[in-house]
C-alpha cells in the first residue's frame, strides 16, 4: 500500500509533558488503521517538549474519514491538555523514501 497524502505536525507539550505526549501519540489508533501507512514520532534534539509527527495515508479522503470519527475526535480532545499551544501542520504529497525504526 502506498501513501498519496501526508502531513507533518509539530506539537509543543506543556513544560515537562513531552514524555506523556509521546506516549499518547504512540498509542494512537492511527497505528492500527490500514489506511495510515506511515506514522512516525520524533522529538527535537534541543527541546524534548517539541514533538514531530509524520503521517502518510493511502488517500486524503481516508485521512479525513478517520479524523471525522467520534474516536478520533475524542483523542484530539484528550490531546489538548498536553499541548502548550496549537500544533503547526504542513501537508504534503508523499513521493518516496524509506523508514526503518
Amino acid at each position: 500500500m502506498t501513501a498519496s497524502y501526508g502531513f507533518h505536525a509539530t506539537m509543543t507539550a506543556r513544560p515537562g509533558k513531552g514524555d506523556q505526549l509521546v506516549d499518547f501519540l504512540l498509542a494512537s489508533p492511527s497505528l492500527t488503521n490500514e489506511d495510515c501507512v506511515v506514522f512516525l514520532i520524533g522529538r527535537s534534539a534541543a527541546d524534548s517538549d517539541v514533538v514531530h509527527v509524520t503521517e502518510g495515508w493511502t488517500t486524503e479522503e481516508a485521512h479525513h474519514r478517520f479524523f471525522a470519527t467520534d474516536e478520533a475526535q475524542a483523542l484530539v480532545n484528550r490531546l489538548q491538555p498536553l499541548l502548550a499551544g496549537e500544533p503547526a501542520y504542513l501537508d504534503e504529497v508523499p513521493i518516496g523514501g524509506k523508514a526503518a525504526i
